[in-house]
């Protein structure tokens, strides 16, 4: 198999970039950021401004960098400036005793062992997308925004107890605003300190009122909403709980930890969906194959959680999706102080990327690196090579929520492909662009057909 002629990679220069393509690659797709050569060799060094950039491959600098001496490395102000907007003061910009507490209280609700219940509500998700999906079959269906639309659902269901149908539109528009006009930093967003407002900084200040007031009506519609049997132990209760002796800084931190799994936990997930689907049109045998593994298993509510085990087939091609279309292109931190990492010297203030686009698609790490394989990750298969594949990152930010993502996804994948066959309806090139997320550059339509 071969990923398909129709979904374009960027290509990668030639020879390293002066600081004005630098900026304009930044700015229009940041998968053009690193050479050919860097598919190959164990690192890369180039310039920007007077300050060096580091891309690591090997594995001991990325274990050393991500694991062993995190604490050495800091996240840098430009990511700060395009995730803040979103996201406050949650998880994923947290730091200190902050980020532990954080990480302590929401670890154990996406645990494998605490995924039987949240199986369940999403396989009720997923069966009423399959209704609609039905409704829609024989005409052009935008799978994407489908595949936001239940992702966000189950995101609210599981985590929240909370239906999101009323605010999937608004949040989708509010999302794509962002990552078009706040999500491509200018050359101030990469100079200043965080300390130090951007001009872009304003426009993202009006742009968060917007988003929390968002947020602020999901909260409002889960205390509104009735309490079923049991309740009480969902990640909302637990995080309140923990929160309600803080005053007004606990419910603003509150907001932020709702707005930081929805968005963790419904737009990587959705675009994992996504691109799945994009593969998997091109390739019908990966459908059936799919569709067979499926076929005699239970999952419906009751049935999810055990069935999943029984899917290792519709797993790998998650895996393979997620190999092929990372959702976070590059991890990217700064050098405290001066640092060895392998032959390496990293200067105090130098940029050290670990690139999980370039890792997976690397040429050493990887037999027929753009090939879409998903056997690769079949039981019994070569194993993968250590720190070469990272779709969630590694160490002590490591995504809380992975092992619920790969689930969820798995369930999603077996569920509609088992009830449809999927096929596109153009031929136009779908090209990653790495924004916030690793987004197709258009939503593609896809035709959808009832499987016999």
């Amino acid at each position: 198999m071969s990923e398909p002629s129709s979904m374009v990679a960027p290509a990668a220069p030639a020879q390293a970039l002066s600081w004005r393509q630098v900026l304009r690659v930044v700015r229009e797709n940041p998968l053009q950021l690193w050479t050919e050569a860097a598919y190959e060799q164990e690192y890369e060094v180039q310039g920007f401004l007077g300050r060096k950039r580091f891309l690591l491959n090997a594995p001991d600098a990325i274990q050393q960098v991500l694991v062993r001496e995190a604490g050495h490395f800091r996240r840098t102000a430009a990511s700060i400036r395009l995730l803040r907007p979103f996201v406050g003061q949650g998880l994923l910009l947290s730091e200190g005793a902050l980020w532990r507490r954080e990480r302590r209280l929401i670890a154990p609700t996406l645990a494998p062992r605490a995924l039987p219940p949240l199986m369940a509500e999403a396989a009720r998700a997923i069966g009423a997308a399959e209704t609609r999906l039905a409704a829609a079959a024989g005409g052009e269906v935008d799978l994407l925004a489908a595949m936001q639309d239940l992702s966000l659902e189950i995101a609210g269901r599981t985590m929240f107890s909370v239906a999101t149908d009323a605010f999937a539109g608004e949040m989708r528009r509010l999302f794509i605003e962002a990552s078009e006009r706040l999500s491509r930093p200018d050359l101030l967003d990469l100079v200043l300190p965080i300390g130090v407002p951007s001009p872009r900084d304003l426009a993202r200040f009006w742009f968060r009122r917007r988003w929390v007031r968002l947020i602020g009506r999901i909260i409002a519609a889960r205390e509104q909403s009735a309490i079923k049997a049991g309740a009480g132990t969902d990640l909302y209760d637990l995080l309140r709980a923990a929160l309600s002796a803080e005053g007004k800084a606990g419910a603003r931190l509150l907001r932020d930890e709702v707005a930081t799994m929805l968005i963790a936990g419904h737009e990587t997930t959705a675009l994992t969906l996504f691109w799945s689907a994009l593969l998997l049109a091109a390739h019908p045998e990966v459908q059936a194959r799919i569709a067979a593994e499926a076929s005699p298993l239970d999952l419906g509510p009751e049935g999810a959680a055990a069935s999943l085990e029984q899917l290792p087939y519709t797993r790998a091609v998650v895996s393979e999706a997620l190999r092929l279309y990372p959702p976070a292109a590059a991890i990217v931190r700064q050098a405290i102080t001066e640092q060895q990492v392998g032959d390496l010297v990293i200067p105090r203030g130098a940029l050290v990327f670990v690139s999980p686009w370039v890792l997976h698609r690397h040429r050493r790490l990887w037999a027929a690196p753009t090939r879409f394989d998903p056997e690769r990750f079949l039981p019994g298969a070569p194993p993968i090579g250590r720190f070469a594949y990272l779709p969630f990152g590694t160490g002590p930010r490591v995504c809380v929520g992975a092992q619920f993502a790969l689930a969820e996804a798995t369930l999603v994948l077996a569920s509609l492909f088992r009830r449809f066959e999927v096929a596109r309806t153009d031929s136009a090139p779908v090209v990653p662009v790495s924004l916030v997320t690793t987004q197709p550059n258009r939503a593609p339509p896809f035709r959808l057909r009832l499987r016999r």
